[in-house]
């Protein structure tokens, strides 16, 4: 297929690219670089050197001979370009990550807020307008979020996607149906993944198009079986306090002897998966698309859950080190449950990456390897969900200030 990749220079859009491109598919990103200027904002660089996309495309050509294609587009603001460039190349397949993809980042301020909401917003719906007005009967895969669901349960699984209710009718008999399950968002990140949820199902019905959304929880580990093959294909690895994900972080911190941070009593479960596992089930998700007609499809894309307090137990079990409880910069609850319906990718043919000890290894040696690129004072994560929230958050974990003092 000639699939179109949005967001195809990020964190889970750049394996994916290198994953379809292996398999022969004719991969096209596009892309506004976006994720490499908020770096420079925040002062903080992957802990892994990146290449510039071209230069990351002309290596994969020399190690394959397969082209990638890339396009410099921002799909918020330049709805005719993107339009015109869909009617152009007539994809058969688009694959959507290009959206601000951070919650901490969401919430830094109000500045950031509003960039969140109008990118994501924006890039979601000038795509669906775009495929509408030029008659694309694309197959369109978005990369979501589990956080659309909240974290918490009701003592059962969350579903994929839909949940059946009985309504009672004025008549006093009961009418069944299947609703999207309630949205209960945790930040302004997770907020714009609602409002995409809601546009799909708008055009799903109006106009038939054909769309599958994946709910994906926590990705981590940092290389697929393609990012291995040169050192210059390597996956960009965040570490910082509003871009790294839990388990990353961890092994991070462990690799360069700092606290591992726990925020409040480490009760929050979280849904995990390895990188990996995630460019698979976008395979999978491609192979099976939705007919014409068709409501969303929506997937669970996890593989397991853990709580964060025993995540940072097992590595320092394996590594040894220090965890610190910090006052929590987020507004959520501080123990919950998180029981997940993940069995139609296990369906397609998935066969899940665990937390191996082997893999979290990889990822350690990744970051001995990458150290000296680590500035320490991005480590602890600062952007608070409130302003009261933020008058208690703690970003001196090593302490430093207390032992300059004395």
């Amino acid at each position: 297929m000639k699939i179109a990749i949005l967001g195809g220079d990020g964190f889970v859009g750049w394996p994916t690219s290198l994953h379809l491109s292996d398999q022969g598919h004719e991969i096209h990103i596009i892309d506004n670089l976006s994720r490499r200027w908020i770096d420079t904002e925040l002062g903080v660089q992957s802990l892994t050197p990146m290449d510039s996309i071209q230069e990351r495309t002309r290596i994969w050509h020399q190690e394959t001979g397969k082209r990638i294609y890339f396009h410099l587009i921002d799909l918020a603001k330049d709805y005719d370009v993107l339009k015109n460039w869909l009617a152009e190349h007539r994809p058969d397949a688009i694959v959507h990550f290009a959206e601000q993809r951070a919650a901490p980042y969401s919430m830094k301020s109000d500045r950031h807020k509003n960039y969140t909401v109008n990118n994501n917003v924006s890039a979601t719906h000038n795509l669906l307008n775009a495929m509408v007005e030029i008659g694309l009967d694309a197959h369109l895969v978005h990369l979501g979020t589990m956080g659309v669901y909240g974290y918490s349960t009701v003592g059962a699984a969350i579903p994929e996607g839909y949940l059946p209710v009985g309504i009672e009718t004025m008549d006093g008999n009961t009418v069944n149906q299947e609703i999207l399950y309630p949205a209960n968002p945790g930040s302004i990140y997770h907020m714009t993944k609602c409002l995409d949820q809601l546009l799909f199902q708008f055009y799903a019905k109006n106009d038939q198009l054909r769309i599958t959304d994946l709910h994906q929880g926590i990705v981590w580990g940092t290389h697929t079986e393609q990012t291995r093959r040169h050192e210059q294909l390597i996956n960009r690895f965040d570490y910082d306090g509003d871009y790294g994900t839990v388990l990353n972080r961890f092994l991070i911190q462990s690799a360069i002897g700092y606290p591992l941070t726990v925020h409040g009593t480490g009760g929050q479960t979280r849904a995990f998966i390895h990188i990996q596992d995630s460019v698979r089930c976008i395979e999978l998700a491609l192979a099976d698309a939705p007919a014409t007609g068709d409501r969303v499809k929506i997937f669970n894309q996890v593989t397991e859950t853990h709580r964060v307090r025993d995540l940072a137990q097992l590595i320092t079990k394996l590594t040894g080190g220090e965890i610190v409880n910090l006052p929590n910069p987020r507004k959520e609850a501080a123990e919950n449950d998180l029981v997940v319906d993940k069995e139609q990718f296990i369906k397609l043919g998935l066969k899940p990456i665990t937390l191996a000890e082997g893999l979290l290894e990889e990822v350690i040696e990744v970051a001995k390897k990458y150290a000296y690129r680590v500035d320490r004072s991005r480590v602890p994560a600062s952007s608070a969900w409130t302003k009261k929230i933020a008058e208690t958050v703690d970003t001196d974990p090593e302490k430093k200030r207390l032992k300059a003092v004395s």
